[in-house]
């Protein structure tokens, strides 16, 4: 089984490691808010790769690359959000932060932060903006899995640990992200630029959400 799985753990921690916008979000979440709320932004994000590489093993990515509208509708609307938190970003661009830039146990001391539930949720919709990564998981699961008659019983366990391996690379990963983003120095020179951070960040978020939005669209007309 370890054969097969070192594989396809691989393949999905480059993946995880590819550029895009819960990238964006994390380090802006780990250096705008706080240590904590980056760490939960990197479990919501670990939850959303869990739930849609679930879906992939259980072969419901099928549903999305044969059903045109319904891969198109969910993307559309992964765009919208992507564009959303860009005209966010855009908004708070001017407006300083509450919080100092003293660090207390990882959290700015005094001032207020949005909770980690927030983090988190905003992390996990993220995350699943974008349906096409369930079926980028079902195509390396497809090219490395190996067939049951090819390995018998070992497949079974392969689905059973993969959904946890799934959770601690994703999160893993961003957390270490998280915690390289809430160091001072990138604090401070988040601080001394904020606005146009902001605004570099929210231009490129929205310019991922606007690509996912024609990507959509291209694939449902070219699938006719």
């Amino acid at each position: 089984m370890l054969a097969s799985l070192i594989p396809i753990l691989v393949a999905l921690l480059l993946g995880a490691m590819s550029p895009g916008p819960s990238f964006v979000l994390v380090t802006r979440t780990a250096v705008g808010q706080s240590r904590r709320n980056g760490l939960a932004a990197a479990a919501g994000m670990g939850v959303g790769g869990t739930l849609f590489g679930t879906l992939a093993l259980l072969g419901l990515t099928a549903l999305l690359t044969q059903v045109v509208w319904l891969n198109m509708v969910l993307r559309l609307a992964g765009g919208l959000y992507l564009l959303y938190l860009a005209l966010r970003m855009w908004q708070g661009a001017g407006t300083p932060l509450a919080t100092p830039l003293a660090m207390t146990d990882g959290a700015p001391a005094g001032g207020q932060v949005p909770s980690l539930g927030r983090a988190f949720i905003v992390a996990l919709a993220t995350q699943l903006s974008n349906p096409k990564t369930a079926i980028a998981y079902a195509s390396i699961f497809a090219a490395l899995l190996p067939a049951p008659s090819q390995v018998g019983e070992p497949s079974r366990h392969l689905l059973l640990v993969l959904p946890p391996m799934i959770f601690l690379i994703e999160a893993g990963w961003y957390s270490v992200v998280a915690l390289a983003f809430s160091l001072e120095a990138p604090r401070r020179g988040y601080l001394k630029a904020k606005g146009g951070i902001d605004r570099v960040t929210g231009t490129v978020m929205g310019a991922l959400g606007l690509r996912l939005m024609v990507d959509a669209v291209r694939d449902a007309v070219s699938a006719r």
